[in-house]
């Protein structure tokens, strides 16, 4: 299927690694001008070779810690100086520290407003306003099936990440008259570094294998495996097309059946 995204300027962070370029090698390979950002110059500059290699496309990357709003704004001046405007947002971010509740101090808890709430605000009110000259846009929010179905120790995840939920509903109401949609996703366990992680971390605490946890984790997904992050890109370029247009504030699963709640 043609999704219409070729010359497209496409924005997608924290893409150095992980879901974010999985998403960024989707996009590039349909046709859209890529840029993706990172903390880590190292990563980054690799990003963009592999995303070159893979899709001959036009990808740029520039460094920029998502915490921080200065950040951010030379961000997005640079992709507006290089293309004029971002059309087509895909907010990433990397994780926040895993932990129970008691585990974490007050200094984890705004730290984790800052990468998982604030970030989105603020790089979102960046790009918005040429969205809104060109009366066209495309904001994506990657989140977590925590929003639905929590992990007891990613607590700030189960937390924070909530309020994206309530921006992507106020923005597509706010911005949809605007020819701009609004639309999150909320994915569930995808084979990424954090996922080990995550993996190694429950091991930790029960005293078994990571071999065990995962065959664990596994064994409550109806379809038998962990998804790949150029699933989430596949859906991610769908929402950025014009066959999506009449998709709007939703946020959608992308799990392999995980979560059992029916709405």
């Amino acid at each position: 299927m043609n999704l219409g995204l070729r010359g497209k300027v496409a924005l997608v962070t924290a893409a150095s690694k992980g879901i974010g370029f999985g998403v960024a090698k989707v996009l590039a390979q349909e046709g859209a001008r890529v840029i993706i950002s990172s903390r880590n110059r190292a990563n980054l500059d690799k990003a963009v070779s592999q995303l070159k290699d893979l899709a001959g496309s036009e990808v740029h990357g520039f460094v920029a810690d998502l915490t921080r709003r200065a950040d951010l704004e030379k961000l997005v001046s640079e992709v507006e100086e290089l293309y004029g405007g971002v059309d087509i947002l895909v907010y990433n971010t990397g994780p926040p520290k895993l932990g129970t509740f008691m585990d974490l101090s007050f200094e984890d808890w705004e730290e984790a407003v800052k990468l998982l709430l604030l970030s989105a605000v603020w790089i979102t009110r960046l790009v918005a306003p040429k969205m809104i000259e060109r009366g066209w846009g495309r904001l994506i929010y990657i989140t977590s099936s925590t929003l639905r179905q929590i992990i007891p120790t990613i607590v700030l995840s189960n937390t924070v990440r909530l309020s994206i939920a309530g921006l992507v509903k106020s923005l597509a109401v706010e911005l949809g008259p605007k020819g701009i949609t609004a639309n999150g996703i909320m994915q569930g366990h995808i084979l990424t570094e954090r996922a080990e992680q995550i993996l190694e971390d429950l091991a930790s605490r029960r005293g078994v294998s990571r071999e065990e946890v995962m065959k664990e984790v596994t064994a409550n997904i109806p379809v038998g495996r962990y998804g790949e992050p150029e699933e989430i890109g596949y859906l991610a370029a769908f929402l950025a097309s014009d066959k999506a247009s009449y998709i709007n504030g939703a946020m959608i699963l992308i799990d392999g059946g995980l979560v059992k709640a029916t709405l």
